[in-house]
């Protein structure tokens, strides 16, 4: 491979938008180091060789324990080869040293074969190479590489190790020795294991507390006792002495959690929480210590730090300031609040049609297959949608689809709708779905809109045409003002204040959430607005994305302006600088044991502090600990690719499962299973829970809503007063002492369905609480109600959060339709263990409540509010069963829906 030297540089496309240009060189005549640029490192200082995707390139990462370099702007195939290259050139230096210290090799032997008879512990790769690394010489710092690998070595040298090097090259072999010391384990620490906090460990549990690679995964379900597995983890490895309580750090997401955690291993090793000597805290804190370490002092943060709004004030603050004294960055802001405020997708990306309207349909519901506008016009199109809201902008009087009387070839009245029509000029504006080849993607159209043409010429009609076309390539709106200007039309723009004042603060929340998620990684990754702009000219709606794009930047570099004004940093900026202590060696880490929970939560700045520390100690471990279907906090900056790629990020791994389910019933289990996993991209489990199925346990419940939401207030409230009728009623079977009360959840998506105004009615046999799905996570009741399971842009699934803005700055966006609101809806389902209740807008009930009902057939229920059983038509959810009786006599049920709905 080396004949000489090896250079690797970025593509030249990628050195002009990045800006650099490295240079990394494998030298064959030196091969105990690597020089990138004028640096040289060498081999053995290597820790870990990595690729990683960008945004527009794929990164190759080395590690050493005080440095990290990142060699960025190559295609997947040339970091691919570059790892690999890499990779063999250090093995090749490996080689060289093992061959030139044989005789060590017997000592090496004789380490290896001490710790396999030994049998005392589970053996990860690394401590294998940790005891060879106690061997002195050359040949035992070759095998205890983190690189070796077995199969770079040359031919004749692999034949001459001694047998008991097999445990480190064949992995069978070490596969064999470790499923033999779990299963000694299980019985060994039976007695242990039945009583860890009052209550037996599965299985599965114990398991994952005796496997210890150098990376782990633990794969949770909802309810699997995920905590009960840590605390279990952590009395395992300290009663073994594998490692000192001094070495173990755990991190959680928040303080309750972490603070809930110290609580417990603190209870399972009987000491006061206060002496416990292992660290269990939060990332944040974790950061902030490390600074304090090294510098001496703690970094100042931003006051608003752990504030669940403040945020979100300061964005506020910082748009404010640029709308008062930017006119560019006004216009472009106002342009992507009232002229785009959701993707122009075209309809071939879309399943069927029904799904193309159902994306494009107003969100208020009032009028399900037309889009509102500004002016109050509902309109067919979402182009059409962006002409009339342009017009409201600039004031000017139009009407839409206005009854025009023409007359067809044979001298016949037709009577046809023009798309916009201007009384000021007389003026008729047509725009067509037609496409800059000609074409349109509904059948016919072409031809109707050449029939239109012909009509307005025999009427004489002042008429002029936009197309799709123009909407594409960013032309429209420029064509549109040219023509009214053409005709002596004065444009004056709206007050800026009244235009701001007519958008729905949903919309504004909606942007002001993708603005701190691209924030987050624009400072992280260093992003420029020339590579969100390339970004950009990929997605579907490259107009509305450059805007986005050139605002988002303008509003992140005013961020970083005001934290630097004011000398302090934000969460990401300060975990930032804890890793750049640790990977250049300021920081030593005295831990060898990480582990990690909700870490299906995890986002790239943590994962990095996690990685450094990992790479910074030798023989380092990992144990992770989450639910990949309960991935739900992506507008924090949480990437489930680290989870379901979590290999590919920490390196080899054992990956377990927690399957068993200690709180939802097998019918809510089941259920819930099949409904999250119809997204092949989420990790396979087989749920089994501790709960006999209780059939029907899944209840659907229409609610005529009209135009006000409050109707579902009123329906809940009903609800709940049937529901604690009911209980009272079968006291006797769960009320084991005067004052016991079940527990009820009343979820929603959005806040604006709030039932209680903060306050949750007082009953006597329910408990009830009420809060958004996303804070649901992590508790469960016996029943939950779930509010307004609803099709609409703020329905379920939300349209809006599928932003493909997002992927303007995440490298692996999800493929899968609303993925990320498809895990909320089931973490929403999976808070109940005896019953789960769905109301949803009988007009417009979520695709999800027909998903459900192909999974559990008759045992979703659907009923009216007092409980009256419904036959709603599993299919389309809107339309009733009936019997129908053919003209040969024969009755079936179908829908009365029929032939529309196709259930027959």
């Amino acid at each position: 491979m080396f004949n000489r030297s090896q250079a690797y540089r970025p593509s030249l496309w990628a050195r002009l938008l990045l800006g650099r240009n490295w240079k990394l060189v494998l030298d064959r005549s030196r091969r105990d180091r690597l020089r990138i640029g004028e640096d040289n490192i060498s081999c053995m200082d290597i820790t870990d060789v990595s690729v990683s995707k960008a945004l527009l390139w794929h990164s190759v990462e080395i590690r050493t324990r005080s440095r990290v370099e990142i060699l960025t702007g190559l295609s997947a195939d040339s970091a691919r080869g570059l790892n690999h290259d890499l990779r063999v050139f250090v093995n090749h230096h490996l080689s060289d040293l093992i061959g030139k210290d044989r005789k060590q090799l017997q000592v090496v032997d004789d380490a290896i074969t001490g710790i396999v008879r030994a049998r005392r512990q589970y053996l990860a790769q690394s401590d294998i190479s940790r005891a060879i690394a106690s061997v002195p010489g050359n040949a035992s710092a070759a095998l205890a590489h983190p690189l070796f690998n077995y199969g770079h070595m040359p031919a004749e040298m692999r034949s001459s190790l001694p047998a008991s090097f097999s445990i480190l090259t064949d992995p069978s072999q070490r596969k064999r020795y470790n499923d033999d010391f779990v299963a000694h384990e299980m019985q060994a620490f039976e007695s242990f294991f039945d009583d860890l906090g009052g209550f037996p460990l599965s299985d599965e549990q114990r398991e994952a507390c005796i496997r210890l690679e150098d990376s782990n995964l633990l794969v949770a379900s909802a309810g699997s006792g995920k905590s009960a597995t840590m605390v279990g983890k952590v009395a395992y490895v300290l009663k073994k002495e594998l490692h000192e309580p001094e070495e173990l750090l755990v991190l959680a997401f928040g303080k309750h959690a972490a603070d809930e955690l110290k609580e417990r291993i603190a209870r399972q090793l009987d000491v006061p929480a206060g002496d416990l000597k292992c660290r269990v805290t939060t990332f944040h804190a974790l950061g902030l210590g490390i600074i304090k370490e090294v510098e001496g002092r703690p970094p100042q943060m931003v006051n608003w730090v752990e504030s669940a709004t403040g945020e979100a004030r300061f964005l506020n603050g910082i748009i404010d300031k640029l709308i008062e004294t930017d006119e560019e960055f006004r216009r472009l802001w106002v342009e992507i609040l009232i002229l785009y405020p959701k993707a122009h997708i075209p309809p071939p990306e879309f399943k069927d049609e029904a799904s193309y309207r159902a994306y494009m349909a107003d969100n208020k519901g009032r009028r399900p297959k037309e889009i509102g506008t500004y002016s109050g016009e509902y309109v067919k199109s979402l182009e059409e949608q962006t002409i009339a809201n342009w017009l409201w902008l600039n004031t000017v009087d139009f009407e839409y689809e206005r009854r025009t009387k023409t007359q067809d070839e044979d001298g016949s009245d037709r009577w046809i709708d023009p798309d916009f029509y201007y009384p000021a000029t007389d003026t008729i504006h047509e725009h067509f779905a037609i496409n800059a080849d000609g074409t349109s993607p509904f059948p016919d159209y072409v031809k109707h809109a050449g029939l239109k043409r012909a009509a307005y010429a025999r009427l004489g009609a002042d008429l002029f045409e936009t197309t799709s076309a123009q909407a594409n390539d960013g032309t429209l709106l420029v064509r549109l003002k040219g023509e009214l200007e053409k005709r002596g039309m004065t444009l004056v723009e709206r007050p800026l204040e009244e235009v701001l004042k007519a958008v729905q603060p949903v919309v504004l929340n909606h942007y002001r959430k993708i603005i701190a998620v691209c924030i987050k990684h624009i400072r992280a990754s260093n992003l420029t607005v020339d590579i969100l702009l390339q970004k950009a000219k990929s997605l579907h709606h490259p107009q509305r994305a450059e805007r986005f794009a050139r605002v988002v930047m303008a509003i992140t570099d005013a961020y970083t302006r005001k934290l630097e004004e004011q000398r302090r940093i934000d969460f990401d900026s300060m975990i930032g600088d804890a890793v750049r202590l640790v990977e250049n060696g300021r920081y030593k880490s005295p831990y060898s044991l990480i582990l990690v929970d909700e870490f299906q939560d995890i986002s790239d700045p943590r994962a990095r502090l996690i990685k450094a520390l990992k790479h910074q100690r030798a023989f380092t471990k990992l144990f992770a600990v989450g639910d990949d279907w309960q991935s739900i906090y992506r507008f924090t900056g949480s990437d489930i690719t680290l989870f379901t790629d979590f290999q590919t990020h920490f390196g080899a791994s054992w990956e377990g499962r927690l399957q068993r389910t200690y709180r939802c019933n097998q019918l809510l289990a089941d259920t819930a299973a099949a409904f999250i996993q119809k997204n092949p991209a989420q990790m396979t489990k087989t749920v089994r829970s501790s709960r006999p199925a209780i059939p029907r346990s899944i209840r659907a419940i229409p609610v005529t809503v009209g135009k006000t939401k409050s109707k579902f207030a009123d329906a809940c409230q009903r609800l709940l007063g049937r529901l604690d009728t009911f209980l009272e009623g079968i006291a006797d079977q769960w009320r084991k002492d005067d004052g016991d009360r079940l527990k009820v959840l009343v979820l929603w998506r959005y806040n604006s369905l709030d039932p209680f105004d903060g306050e949750p009615p007082a009953y006597r046999n329910i408990d009830v609480s009420g809060l958004s799905f996303h804070r649901s996570k992590g508790l469960e009741a016996d029943y939950t109600i779930l509010l307004g399971i609803s099709e609409g842009d703020y329905g379920v699934p939300s349209r809006i959060e599928d932003d493909e803005l997002l992927n303007l700055v995440i490298p692996k966006p999800e493929t899968f339709e609303y993925a990320e609101e498809r895990r909320l809806f089931y973490v929403a389902l999976t808070r109940a263990s005896r019953g789960a209740y769905l109301l949803y807008d009988d007009t417009q009930p979520s695709r999800y409540i027909a998903e459900l009902c192909s999974i559990a057939g008759d045992d979703i229920r659907f009923e009216t509010v007092d409980g009256s059983r419904l036959w709603q038509c599993p299919k389309c959810i809107t339309g009733e069963l009936a019997e129908h009786v053919a003209e040969n006599g024969a009755v079936a049920i179908r829908c009365s829906r029929h032939p529309k709905c196709g259930n027959s």
